[in-house]
């Protein structure tokens, strides 16, 4: 059974909507900062939403990256409800057809569900997937008390073609990832979103909603960062002095923190 103090709060839970508003509210005031991004280099990415959302809920994100340069893609897939047919099939699908377009391997950015699809995606076609951007993601929750949304996932586990148990998954990727998650996050405890950091694997920590983390300032500058790297010289994130108050140092997994501790 999850611990109390495993749950997402309350407080911040009932409160999302209005902090996903000031989310984009201080990234309409970076406006200036968000022109300083790096330019890509045009190589596909490939952005999967949340529970119950579509490709509307990553249109901003969408829009900031194609803006710099990379050539970016929704799934096309409607409103996302767990892994029905449509949805496990036309993603595979989706990635293939943007891996043979580009003859490029495709960066996959996930936001919550999304991105536990994107690490799925990751292990069954390392080929076509560049890296492995989540945010918000639970992919280590180990009992449903970890997210506020369980029911609601539940509701259509009919439709659903894949089943999970919990723990959801370990190991690191054969790919590299970056787990984004946020100590202020209201539907996914922040506990379940760690990756075990390794040579390319790692977590960056910022101050957002759950609903906001596909437009907060601090979220946009972390992704652009990442998909700017050069492929195959990937390096963790290193925030710029004047921004690292916007970015908390990241914790570690339980299991990391007392192999540390140790």
């Amino acid at each position: 059974m999850s611990q109390v103090d495993d749950r997402p709060s309350l407080p911040l839970f009932l409160t999302e909507p209005a902090r996903a508003t000031a989310d984009l509210g201080l990234l309409l005031a970076a406006g200036p900062l968000l022109r300083r991004l790096p330019g890509g280099d045009g190589h596909p990415v490939l952005v999967l939403p949340g529970l119950l959302a579509d490709d509307g809920s990553t249109r901003l994100l969408r829009t900031v990256l194609g803006g710099l340069g990379y050539d970016v893609h929704g799934w096309r897939l409607g409103r996302n409800v767990g892994p029905t047919a449509l949805a496990v099939d036309g993603m595979r699908e989706r990635l293939e057809q943007l891996h043979h377009r580009h003859d490029r391997p495709v960066t996959v950015i996930g936001w919550s569900l999304g991105g536990i699809y994107a690490r799925d995606l990751a292990r069954r076609t390392p080929h076509a997937v560049r890296q492995v951007i989540t945010l918000g993601s639970p992919f280590r929750m180990a009992s449903v008390d970890q997210t506020r949304v369980h029911r609601a996932f539940d509701h259509y586990s009919h439709l659903h073609v894949e089943r999970r148990s919990l723990p959801l998954e370990g190991g690191p990727l054969p790919v590299p990832s970056t787990s984004v998650y946020s100590r202020y996050d209201g539907i996914v405890h922040w506990s379940c979103c760690l990756e075990t950091p390794g040579p390319r694997a790692e977590n960056i920590a910022v101050q957002a909603s759950h609903l906001g983390l596909g437009h907060h300032p601090a979220v946009v500058y972390a992704v652009a960062d990442r998909l700017a790297q050069a492929e195959g010289a990937w390096q963790p994130f290193r925030a710029p002095g004047v921004l690292r108050p916007a970015f908390p140092r990241p914790d570690l997994p339980a299991s990391a923190a007392s192999a540390a501790a140790a």
